[in-house]
């Protein structure tokens, strides 16, 4: 007996293309993600420029905008340095690792519906599979062993505390953005990319997902070793971390998938919980031909300038967290959460599948919570002009929180400042002096 196969009526446009369809749209994604990265230097450093009130790059080219490409060039020319200590074999292949998956990630991304490609009828889109979400987690995940190489393959103590803090942070925050995507796969049915797009042709799941949508963009900005989240890089302690060996074009590649990530995570975020290539809100009731031909491409890359902007607003606003609250963050905070909203969405899923409640009604109260919580919690609180006093007869515990706190100079130059710290009881103490000056 044959079992006939059952193929995917939503993927049935993939894998039709001819061999130059595909190759030209390769190429082409290549190209983009290259340009796409050189225009993300030149924006990262003009927009940290003027929240720092700088300049910024203004001299190569118009507005700056070679500044990247001279970058880039001035890296090609640089001594390539490999450390005596260091294994070459992994030293070498590790950059490639980090810089090949960054690619890989965008052969499942939809730029766009069916257009006419050189006089072709094809999507907007290399190929589709039924997983392609697990696919993008899957090579995401790859990328990361290329930084975890890297640190262990430089013979170097920095290098290799880096990768140590980077397999951490892919454990700890990989686990949470995957949970915040389960929500995602339930409503839409599918793990397949164009079908999530077209899932939200009512509602974006950023909306009607929004605790999936904030846990995961938490995780990405973890993923991506961006601040406030670059342990793996903090040259505070580790002098440049995982990379610190590396130079001229190694670096270089280090530097390309640390941006494309960017792009990567952000065209993910933008496909299952932004409507994907979907024109916004409203755009489509006045214009018809919004969603249709490459004009999608336009909105889909105009949302993805949303989140680098929010990188790049990150980075230039928030210090660098403390390891221990990197790691609590991620495990008593994100995973907690999103296993608590997996179970809440999967109860509200089968009430409406069943017809217990209405779906349009549900979705309007969601939004109605969400609104009022956003309220409660970017409410000014009110302010009182009552300070509260300074008592200096109660001493200060420098090691409250486990963490010890340096004492302020001693002998009542500072009021209310903190007494001498005796390390050796592991508690704070009030010397005679101390007494007598205060």
């Amino acid at each position: 007996m044959t079992i006939p196969l059952v193929t995917d009526p939503g993927l049935a446009a993939f894998g039709q293309d001819p061999g130059w369809v595909i190759a030209l749209k390769a190429v082409l994604i290549f190209l983009v993600l290259v340009l796409l990265t050189l225009f993300n230097i030149w924006l990262e450093r003009r927009v940290v420029g003027r929240m720092q009130h700088r300049i910024g790059p203004n001299v190569n080219g118009p507005f700056g905008l070679l500044q990247s490409l001279a970058d880039g060039v001035k890296l090609a020319l640089k001594e390539d340095i490999i450390p005596k200590a260091a294994d070459k074999v992994i030293f070498l292949i590790a950059p490639v690792l980090a810089v090949v998956p960054a690619f890989l990630t965008w052969a499942v991304i939809p730029f766009g519906p069916e257009v006419s490609f050189f006089g072709h009828r094809t999507p907007l889109q290399l190929t589709d599979l039924p997983v392609a979400v697990l696919f993008l987690l899957a090579i995401a995940s790859i990328g990361i062993y290329g930084i975890v190489l890297a640190g262990w393959s430089s013979g170097s103590t920095y290098s290799l505390l880096g990768g140590l803090r980077s397999s951490a942070q892919m454990i700890s925050y990989e686990v949470a953005m995957g949970l915040a995507l389960v929500a995602v796969f339930m409503y839409a049915g599918s793990m397949s990319t164009s079908e999530i797009v077209e899932a939200q042709d009512t509602f974006w799941f950023g909306l009607i997902l929004f605790p999936s949508f904030v846990i995961y963009v938490i995780a990405m900005v973890g993923e991506t070793n961006r601040a406030p989240f670059d342990l793996p890089e903090a040259e505070g302690e580790l002098v440049g971390g995982f990379h610190t060996e590396y130079s001229s074009l190694k670096f270089a590649l280090f530097f390309l998938a640390e941006y494309i990530n960017m792009a990567t995570v952000s065209a993910i975020a933008t496909t299952l919980f932004l409507g994907g290539w979907a024109a916004p809100w409203g755009i489509e009731h006045v214009w018809s031909g919004a969603n249709e031909g490459y004009w999608p491409v336009l909105w889909f890359f105009g949302k993805i300038f949303l989140f680098i902007f929010m990188f790049i607003w990150l980075r230039g606003s928030l210090p660098r967290l403390r390891y221990d609250q990197f790691m609590a963050l991620g495990w008593k905070v994100l995973i907690p959460g999103a296993l608590a909203w997996i179970m809440l969405v999967s109860v509200i899923r089968v009430a409406s599948l069943e017809g217990w409640i209405d779906q349009d009604l549900m979705v309007y109260a969601l939004v109605g919570v969400l609104v009022v919580g956003a309220i409660l919690v970017f409410w000014p609180e009110g302010k009182t002009d009552e300070a509260e006093p300074v008592r200096d007869d109660v001493p200060q515990d420098a090691f409250a929180g486990g963490y010890p706190v340096p004492p302020m100079p001693a002998g009542g130059a500072v009021r209310g400042a903190a007494a001498p710290i005796d390390f050796t009881r592991n508690r704070t103490t009030v010397t005679a002096d101390a007494e007598e000056d205060r």
